[in-house]
């Protein structure tokens, strides 16, 4: 892991970027069910916080979360939740869907150089996996419910639910399969470019 880009890098971190841009702009990465969607956009970020750390999942989370509130325009794969949050605020959608998504990258970097730490690399290839879906799940999740629970549009959607049910109503498929993508693929392209020796982990014991 380094704390300065070289240039491949950089060369890793605009492909990585490209490939969030092409998943939110085209339906290859975006599975719409009902008002939310799967994404597979998760899984570059949580490469990058391996490959890249806390700066590197910074800026490809903040790619996705540009994305993401540029769907809510209808650029790209529309998202019709993020058009009806953003008549009710630009400014709070905004940080729901940019903020949140480049906090979450900001996160998992920490955590997987944490964990890494120990030369467990695999271990926390796949641990970042799973909490880089698990956070981007929380936190748009929580700040749906935080900045937009109270509007007509969730209201409605909540259909006299408590809390706790319709967030598990609206988020449990997604959420599992985003889970399971993510996990097992950053694990294994973690694992595999570890023993490539291609992520360097100083003052760390080798598995």
């Amino acid at each position: 892991m380094k704390t300065k880009f070289d240039t491949k890098s950089l060369v890793l971190l605009g492909l990585l970027s490209a490939i969030v841009i092409i998943f939110s702009f085209t339906p290859i990465g975006t599975i719409p069910i009902g008002p939310l969607s799967i994404t597979l956009n998760t899984i570059p970020i949580a490469i990058a916080a391996v490959v890249l750390g806390p700066i590197g999942g910074l800026i490809v989370g903040a790619v996705f979360g540009l994305c993401s509130f540029l769907q809510c325009f209808g650029i790209g794969v529309l998202s019709g939740m993020g058009a009806a949050t953003l008549q009710i605020s630009p400014v709070l959608t905004f940080v729901q869907r940019f903020v949140a998504r480049a906090l979450d990258g900001f996160i998992v970097g920490c955590l997987f150089r944490l964990i890494a730490r120990s030369g467990k690399v695999s271990r926390a290839s796949f641990i970042t996996g799973f909490f880089t879906a698990f956070l981007n799940t929380l936190f748009f999740m929580g700040a749906l419910i935080l900045f937009f629970g109270n509007s007509e549009y969730i209201q409605n959607l909540q259909g006299g639910k408590n809390v706790l049910a319709f967030v598990i109503g609206m988020i449990g498929v997604n959420a599992l399969l985003e889970l399971l993508a993510t996990t097992v693929i950053t694990g294994a392209v973690g694992t595999a470019l570890y023993k490539a020796k291609l992520i360097q982990l100083p003052e760390s014991k080798k598995e």
